[in-house]
């Protein structure tokens, strides 16, 4: 006989005033809000983590010069977010490009994970990012609630053509009630363009292919005129569509990202470089140690919901020096 369970377990980051994990979290220091009703706490635990990590190897063959993605890169970021990880951690281990792969399942095995990232992770054409998602989604639907995370490194950007609806893929993630962070290449790759493709160079011009400086019959034999200096426009139409489409693409897609890691209490980041990047995926790993999962019977029953209904989430600390975030809102699952 299955029961349906009136509790609702909540994620939350909690961090001192230095930003570090605060161990010492107590339900009176934590004030929850559920459609603007204020909830009794029954618990507040710190739990392990489960993290699901996924890993945007596709696109880096795109042909579209410094707009690309680098698996090795990619994989150094996932290293230093693992090894950043409390060791009572759980992590399964994704990539994708044209398919999506299941690197590592579940594991606490630490040199096991990053073995599979060493030897298992290759780059292709393609970005199934829709696919990515619900195989991720798929990953956490039997992983204890209240402990969920997803970490995507990725640009975000779909390739045409998939089966799989992004949109329908970012609520049926969002359904999960897990937590969701982002390490977005989108502006390394934007930055890196501008710096390595300027539209323009300039320079000495080479003497060669001036006739005045290198056959100058006023010029003793030998010698020629002072180099000349200009500056050399580049203008490829293909190319530079190219490139104007994936900026849309990738605007886009930052805006989906950011709005649900908003929504899951998560956060999106956005490194300019890859020391940044890296830097960066530690940070992530502190945030998800920082969790704990706040348990409380709600005050309007869930068994009254109705089918799909959304219920708004606030939290706020009631002790100077403590910072809470979580997400946004829930939706009642369905009684089985």
């Amino acid at each position: 006989m299955r029961v349906f369970t009136e509790e609702v377990r909540l994620p939350i980051v909690a961090v001192d005033q230095y930003g570090h994990y605060d161990p010492a979290v107590v339900p009176d220091d934590i004030l929850v809000l559920e459609d603007g009703v204020a909830q009794q706490i029954r618990s507040v635990r710190h739990i392990p983590a489960n993290v699901v990590l996924v890993l945007d190897t596709g696109g880096e063959l795109s042909g579209l010069g410094g707009l690309s993605k680098k698996t090795s890169l990619t994989r150094d970021v996932a290293t230093a977010l693992i090894n950043q990880l409390s060791a009572n951690t759980w992590i399964a281990t994704m990539q994708f490009n044209n398919k999506v792969e299941l690197l590592q399942p579940w594991s606490q095995d630490r040199q096991a994970i990053l073995k599979a990232l060493k030897t298992k992770l290759s780059s292709g054409k393609r970005a199934r990012f829709a696919d990515a998602i619900v195989a991720a989604a798929d990953q956490l639907k039997d992983r204890p609630e209240g402990s969920r995370h997803v970490v995507f490194i990725t640009d975000g950007v779909e390739t045409p053509g998939g089966k799989t609806d992004k949109l329908q893929a970012l609520k049926r993630m969002a359904a999960t009630r897990a937590t969701v962070h982002i390490i977005s290449y989108t502006e390394f790759v934007l930055q890196k363009d501008k710096k390595n493709n300027p539209p323009f160079e300039t320079g000495q011009l080479p003497t060669n292919h001036d006739p005045i400086s290198s056959n100058d019959p006023t010029m003793p034999p030998g010698q020629t005129r002072s180099p000349t200096y200009g500056v050399t426009f580049r203008f490829d139409p293909a190319m530079r569509r190219q490139r104007k489409a994936y900026e849309a693409d990738v605007k886009k897609s930052e805006q989906a990202l950011t709005a649900l890691a908003d929504e899951t209490g998560g956060r999106i980041y956005l490194p300019t470089a890859s020391a940044e990047m890296i830097a960066q995926a530690r940070e992530a790993a502190g945030e998800i140690g920082s969790e704990y999962v706040v348990t409380y019977r709600p005050k309007r029953p869930l068994a009254l919901a109705r089918n799909g209904e959304y219920r708004r989430i606030e939290v706020a600390s009631r002790r100077v020096g403590l910072t809470l975030r979580s997400r946004r809102g829930y939706v009642v699952p369905s009684q089985p």
